[in-house]
């Protein structure tokens, strides 16, 4: 069998994974992939939250891999929002501790339902046959990102 040397080629990955960001909708940042009117950030931030009960703000900074300075921007727009709460963690001056509100609970709550019915229509279209294919290849890319930093 002959390989395929399009798959050595820098550009064709480039490609490939521009044409994924468009086709799910990454690059719209006001939307979330599964159309609900919040930034990704946002989503991922509720959903973060929504697993916990209480959060600190640093370890929300780590889940998201994102810049300390990027995520107290989001926490105040998300508080502004009035999605979430924060709190003096406790035997630390300087830390901050996350809550959801009701109010972000059923925001994370909605999101949940958006994205599960986004991935159960999705992961329909993909052929039986082929969903391992896409999951290992989803895995190994974000090995490989992980190698990286």
């Amino acid at each position: 069998m002959s390989r395929d040397h399009r798959a050595d080629d820098p550009a064709v990955l480039q490609e490939a994974l521009g044409s994924f960001v468009r086709a799910f909708g990454l690059h719209q940042p006001e939307t979330t992939p599964c159309g609900q009117p919040i930034s990704v950030s946002e989503a991922h931030a509720l959903g973060e939250l929504a697993q916990e009960r209480e959060m600190r703000q640093v370890e929300l900074t780590r889940r998201l891999r994102l810049q300390k300075s990027t995520v107290s921007r989001l926490v105040g727009q998300m508080s502004a929002r009035g999605w979430l709460e924060r709190a003096p963690a406790p035997n630390d001056g300087r830390g901050v501790v996350l809550r959801l509100t009701p109010s972000g609970q059923r925001a994370a709550q909605n999101l949940a339902q958006a994205r599960r019915e986004r991935f159960s229509r999705l992961l329909g279209s993909i052929p039986v046959h082929e969903r391992a294919v896409v999951l290992h290849a989803l895995d190994v890319m974000v090995e490989a990102l992980d190698e990286e930093q």
